[in-house]
């Protein structure tokens, strides 16, 4: 088994002329900076959300199975260059990018902090270092899919944000957003990576307040923490200045928040324990 290369999150290894291993670790990034803190049980969180969420949705995917508490095999595909993100409630970037101009929403939307939108909206990016949000037009100038394909990945993905959002509410949680990442498998698209808590908001039902910042199962509350405290403006400036941007030391309190959230929303949300 050969070694491929490291992502944010999950070391790639090359197994047979089909098949990839995805190794999970607990490794942490936010806002496309990569921590040198680790979260305990984040990885093994991460494997086994896939494999529940790979089994659970009613698409063509590209799992394999589970081969350890931390890895999956999964086939090879030839990965669409395109983030697809949907958006089921006024928060995160889009708030900003909605005061700019940026994205346009229905007439009628509430545009308080954490409404719920009328309907789901697909929201795409590029995928790369520091991703682009895109629209159909700049998605088909981009050369990045086809018009067709572009039609399919935004039915499919808002169908997936549905789904998934009913086993969330049974299980008492709120989905706020999700990113999906496709690829071609046998010359059909095909559902592919992984989906898990870095891959959504999730909020608690029980506590979800409109008008408010709200609590995060998810990798969010490392996201607060540094708005909170001015590092994200800090990485903006860096990085408009051409320099990388320099972590910060993650609080042991942040840390631990954030195994145990992780853990709990596993737990909750598929009714395994870890």
């Amino acid at each position: 088994m050969k070694f491929l290369t490291s992502g944010k999150v999950k070391d790639l290894y090359d197994v047979d002329e089909n098949t990839l291993l995805f190794k999970f670790s607990d490794r942490v990034s936010a806002y496309d900076v990569k921590f040198k803190e680790n979260i305990p049980k984040k990885g093994e969180v991460l494997c086994k959300f896939a494999e529940f969420w790979f089994d659970t949705l009613q698409v063509s995917n590209h799992f394999v199975k589970k081969q350890s508490d931390t890895e999956i095999l999964v086939k090879k595909m030839k990965m669409l260059p395109i983030e697809c993100v949907v958006r089921g409630y006024f928060y995160g970037s889009l708030i900003n990018r909605w005061k700019k101009g940026e994205v346009k929403l229905p007439q009628g939307t509430d545009t308080t902090l954490a409404a719920k939108l009328l309907e789901p909206i697909f929201d795409p990016t590029t995928k790369s270092e520091h991703d682009i949000p895109i629209d159909k037009q700049k998605a088909l100038q981009m050369n990045l899919v086809n018009e067709e394909q572009y039609s399919w990945l935004e039915k499919t993905s808002i169908e997936i944000y549905k789904k998934m959002s009913e086993v969330a509410d049974k299980s008492g949680f709120i989905l706020a957003d999700l990113k999906l990442e496709f690829g071609i498998l046998d010359g059909k698209i095909t559902l592919g990576d992984s989906i898990g808590p870095d891959e959504y908001r999730l909020w608690p039902k029980e506590t979800y307040q409109v008008g408010k910042t709200q609590e995060s199962f998810d990798k969010q509350i490392l996201r607060d923490w540094l708005t909170e405290n001015g590092y994200q403006k800090q990485f903006d400036d860096s990085r408009d200045a051409g320099k990388e941007p320099i972590p910060p030391a993650i609080p042991p309190e942040i840390i631990q928040k954030m195994t145990n959230r992780y853990v709990i929303a596993y737990e909750k949300l598929t009714g395994h324990s870890l």
